[in-house]
């Protein structure tokens, strides 16, 4: 006889949070695990997704790229993708390019289990949404694509570059 046990809701977050509490992960692939906690999953995918697109132009030299991140950052709408970026710049940005990689494929699993338990009409355990606003607290970053991209765009240690004082 096949018993059934009623296990609750399935939290959406779970993988995120283990992944923060990870000793195993860096500081930085535990930070964006943890800022990610509560964001819709369809959101949170596309918008990690935009914002790697959008840096890995600008290491790329895309046309374009530029005025595409300064576009992201300076949107008038929640945090997330600032969150995101601001945790992870200066870092390097082969660091940050694979750590949003990284971030991404959680996330994008992440989206096809929401999708899954919506088509099966089982809803997911409550998301408790970290924004309390849906749009930016505070000054935005300038949206000018002509900005200049700093010492961790080049001398990146994974690039070969050499940080002297």
């Amino acid at each position: 006889m096949i018993k059934k046990f009623e296990i609750g809701r399935f939290d959406l977050d779970i993988q995120l949070r283990d992944e923060a509490l990870d000793e195993r992960n860096s500081p930085a692939r535990r930070m964006v695990a943890n800022a990610s906690i509560g964001i819709e999953p369809f959101d949170a995918y596309y918008s990690t997704r935009e914002l790697r697109e959008a840096v890995e132009g600008v290491h790329e030299g895309r046309i374009g790229a530029k005025k595409r991140l300064a576009r992201i950052l300076g949107t008038e709408c929640d945090d997330y993708q600032r969150c995101l970026y601001y945790q992870l710049a200066g870092r390097g940005v082969i660091q940050m390019l694979e750590v949003l990689t990284w971030l991404e494929a959680l996330l994008g699993k992440r989206t096809v289990i929401s999708a899954d338990l919506f088509r099966a009409k089982e809803w997911p355990a409550v998301m408790v949404n970290p924004y309390v606003a849906a749009q930016p607290d505070g000054p935005l970053v300038s949206a000018d694509p002509d900005f200049e991209e700093g010492p961790s765009w080049y001398l990146d240690p994974d690039l070969g570059g050499v940080i002297e004082e």
